[in-house]
């Protein structure tokens, strides 16, 4: 057996003293700094490609009976489109694709999810010389 040492254990209250003390350093110490990101803003180097082109927006004339009365009453085309194109977009295609010029484009949605849009001519052109021209008729 070991001879029972000289050194007293220290009071209950200083134990408590540096329980206190490294309590007490724990909750000062800085936490470790994080390396800070630098952001770099990115230059577009080409312009964005327009997904929408002309021979996208029109998909095909419409050659229903209603259709056929449209372009004989009122001197107006159907077409079925696409659905993220809009009345601008729809006239600048049939300018482009036909040469022709419009008066309005009315737009509608059909229960099936496609876009429909009725191209109302000008009085310079003849729907029914256009039609014959597409093919519709």
């Amino acid at each position: 057996m070991a001879p029972p040492s000289k050194v007293a254990k220290a009071p209950a209250a200083s134990q408590a003293a540096k329980a206190t003390k490294a309590a007490k350093a724990l909750k000062t110490t800085t936490k470790p700094v994080k390396k800070l990101w630098r952001k770099v803003r990115t230059s577009v180097t080409a312009p964005a490609r327009n997904k929408l082109d002309h021979y996208e927006v029109l998909k095909y004339p419409l050659t229903t009976e209603s259709a056929m009365k449209k372009i004989e009453d009122n001197n107006t085309l159907v077409f079925i489109v696409d659905v993220r194109a809009d009345k601008k977009k729809i006239k600048e295609a049939v300018k482009k694709m036909y040469d022709i010029q419009t008066k309005k484009v009315n737009t509608l949605i059909r229960p099936d999810g496609a876009k429909k849009a009725y191209v109302r001519l000008t009085a310079d052109y003849d729907a029914l010389d256009v039609a014959n021209k597409i093919g519709i008729i």
